[in-house]
């Protein structure tokens, strides 16, 4: 990669810089924004309960809904990305979520959650394959690394910012005879569409329509995407149903099955969880609820320090699985404390072993079925979504407690550990050519980051 960098001409060096000085941070913004509005949910449980009668069984149920929908919708709306344009589709992407997210807060049964929270995952569905794709059209593979960690990290802080801003919101609770569940509803889904909007006059589809670039640096990042599209297009292609069956796409698929299923059990749940300690306003169950992501995404960025030059990431992965295993068990011992930094044991284990998973993944698949192999790995194993807010609710309402969930998902990360030590091991260097840009950009999901 250096041999590369040292040959990059300087037109298309300034264009890069351009790119990621205008474009990054209001997709960042929307990142940011995309994660927070499919997350709220999980800071309303109690009053959809009160308000509109949807039991714990019925949440989970709810919760879960919205990655059906998406997963339904996401290869189809990356194909209407490429035939409408970027600014168009991903600006009708958030326009459309925030709409949906405004139409939650006249939620009066459980049938317009059900329905709402699916149309929800339909509106959403490719808005983050949707920007990777869209950094291979603007950015070669040489600079899509960086764009993909800048953007990533929005990803990251939403998972702290959303909890202290949705406490926040609820905290209107009563203003205007309105339940403060409704005013978040109807003001974070009016704050995406605002977003959405301002997107439309920074977004731009094509190179050659970017006013801010030289005609010097438009035809120099032009080539440089040009010749990257050229190497993605000789790749061959597989089946899926024969990627199914291949013994390394379905061990990584497992692993990375059981890892979504804490991820999304923690932040569906983790509000509500934290609401046991009793006395504690909106505003401070979302700033305890921001305490399991800041530490995750230090320990995240610390290990991944120590990590990107390991001979074999195998270890680490296991170790983080055991971290989220021991911090999902401690959570159903003690006090709602002692659960608190239990839960965030777990979500450092979660994160960290996301950080871990996917460079391991690409490495640990031949290059021919890499690319649709990730992807395969990332559809099926994102189901873990819908699994464990289910079965949270299912087994909240039928026992009384989360402790049956907490135990299954403690168990989910054993198995993965044993999965692990199944990942074929390839050591660095012994794959040629530009893999790892070329999974990120077929399959438009980044080699390192977390499920999506």
């Amino acid at each position: 990669m250096s041999d590369v960098a040292t040959v990059i001409p300087e037109a298309e060096r300034r264009a890069v810089g351009k790119f990621l000085r205008r474009m990054l941070p209001i997709l960042v913004l929307m990142l940011l924004v995309n994660q927070m509005d499919r997350t709220n949910v999980g800071f309303v449980q109690d009053e959809l309960r009160a308000d509109v009668g949807v039991s714990a069984t019925a949440y989970g149920l709810g919760a879960g809904l919205f990655f059906i929908g998406y997963a339904l919708f996401e290869v189809p709306s990356n194909m209407w990305l490429e035939r409408f344009g970027a600014r168009v589709w991903l600006t009708r992407i958030m326009i459309t979520w925030g709409l949906v997210i405004v139409a939650m807060c006249f939620i009066h049964n459980v049938w317009m959650f059900y329905g709402l929270r699916f149309l929800l995952g339909v509106a959403e569905a490719g808005f983050f394959p949707g920007v990777l794709l869209y950094f291979t059209q603007w950015l070669p593979d040489s600079s899509r690394g960086r764009a993909s960690a800048i953007f990533l990290g929005g990803s990251a802080t939403a998972y702290i910012v959303t909890g202290p801003i949705t406490g926040a919101l609820l905290e209107l609770h009563g203003a205007g005879g309105i339940a403060g569940w409704r005013w978040m509803f109807a003001l974070e889904g009016a704050f995406s569409i605002l977003v959405g909007f301002i997107a439309g006059f920074f977004l731009v589809s094509r190179i050659q329509d970017a006013k801010w670039l030289t005609q010097e640096e438009k035809d120099a990042l032009s080539e440089a995407v040009a010749r990257d599209k050229e190497v993605r297009d000789r790749a061959p292609s597989v089946s899926r149903m024969k990627l199914i069956f291949h013994p390394q796409v379905a061990v990584l698929t497992a692993v990375f099955f059981a890892m979504a299923l804490t991820g999304y059990a923690i932040t569906f749940w983790l509000p509500s969880l934290v609401e046991e300690i009793g006395g504690l306003s909106p505003f401070q169950i979302g700033l305890l609820s921001a305490i399991p992501w800041i530490c995750a995404v230090i320990a995240m960025y610390t290990m991944s320090h120590f990590t990107d030059r390991a001979p074999d990431r195998r270890p680490y992965l296991a170790i983080a699985l055991v971290l989220s295993a021991t911090g999902t068990f401690l959570a159903t011992l003690g006090s709602p404390w002692f659960g608190l930094a239990a839960l965030t044991l777990a979500a450092v284990g979660g994160k960290c072993a996301a950080t871990l998973f996917w460079p391991m993944a690409q490495s640990g698949l031949d290059l021919k079925i890499a690319a649709p192999g990730l992807a395969l790995v990332n559809s099926i194993g994102n189901l873990g979504g819908f699994v464990s807010p289910t079965l949270f609710g299912y087994l909240k309402d039928t026992t009384g407690s989360t402790n049956g969930g907490l135990y299954t998902l403690s168990t989910a990360s054993v198995l993965a550990v044993l999965g692990v030590a199944f990942v074929r091991h390839t050591h660095r260097g012994e794959r040629t050519g530009s893999g790892g840009g070329e999974i990120a950009a077929v399959t438009g999901k980044p080699v390192v980051g977390e499920a999506r």
